[in-house]
Formats: C-alpha cells, structure tokens, sequence
C-alpha cells in the first residue's frame, strides 16, 4: 500500500479513537441513576430502557476501539491492507468503505457464506442445489 494511503487512514484511525475516548468519557456519568427517575414504574422502566441503550451503545464503541487499535499495529507492523486469508491487498475502496476491514472480498464473501451454512446447521437452497422432487 502506498505511503500516502497509509498515513490517510492512521490519521482517521487517531482521529477516530481520540473521539470514541471523548464520547465514553461523557457517556459514563449517564449511566447513574436520578432518584427522580424511580418515582413511579413508567420512569424507572424508561430509565433502564435508556441505560440499557447507553451501555450497549459503549459496548459497540469498545469493540470499534479494539478493531481501530489492530488496524493501527497492523500499520505499524506493515500488514495493513493485506487479506488476513490469502494475503492479497486489500482493495482500496473496501478500506474506504470499511478501514478496518481485515479480509479481502473475496475471503469475507466465503466467511460469511460458512457462517450462514453454520447458523441453522443446514445449506440454504438458494445455493442452486437442486430439490429432488417425490
């Protein structure tokens, strides 16, 4: 991958993670509950509806957080861009669609085709098997 690539997406990659560190530290103080909040059973529900939204909603971040700092090693490594599978780069206009996208193409149509044969222990039949008929 070209140098000017490179430098591109550890900018966005920096700039993203110095947001996610912004967005947790005001997230964290939502997550107390105002005594207000309990005064009746609608509230109370509300409030834990809200919370419950705001911890998986920093849930989500955490785990993007995890997948900026690995694409970051993989810049510093000198693997980011290359196919986790097959080891072909990646295309370009993947990584601008996903910049920590790991697998090229190819190999994530194929995972997710093995993930979809895995979900309900059986192929799909839009595969183009053919259906015996009785």
């Amino acid at each position: 991958m070209k140098t000017e690539n490179l430098a591109k997406f550890k900018s966005l990659f920096e700039e993203q993670r110095a947001s996610l560190t912004y967005s947790q530290s005001v997230i964290h103080p939502d997550f107390i509950i105002q005594k207000d909040d309990l005064l009746d059973d609608a509230d109370m529900t509300t409030s834990e509806l809200e919370t419950s939204m705001r911890m998986r909603l920093r849930n989500r971040e955490s785990l993007y957080a995890k997948k900026i700092d690995e694409a970051l090693a993989r810049i510093a490594d000198g693997t980011f861009g290359s196919c986790g599978d097959c080891g072909d780069e990646i295309e370009l206009k993947r990584l601008e669609a996903r910049p920590t996208a790991t697998l090229c193409v190819n190999c994530k149509e194929e995972a997710e085709h093995r993930e979809q044969l895995h979900i309900d222990s059986h192929r799909p039949k839009s595969l183009g098997v053919k259906l015996r008929l009785a």
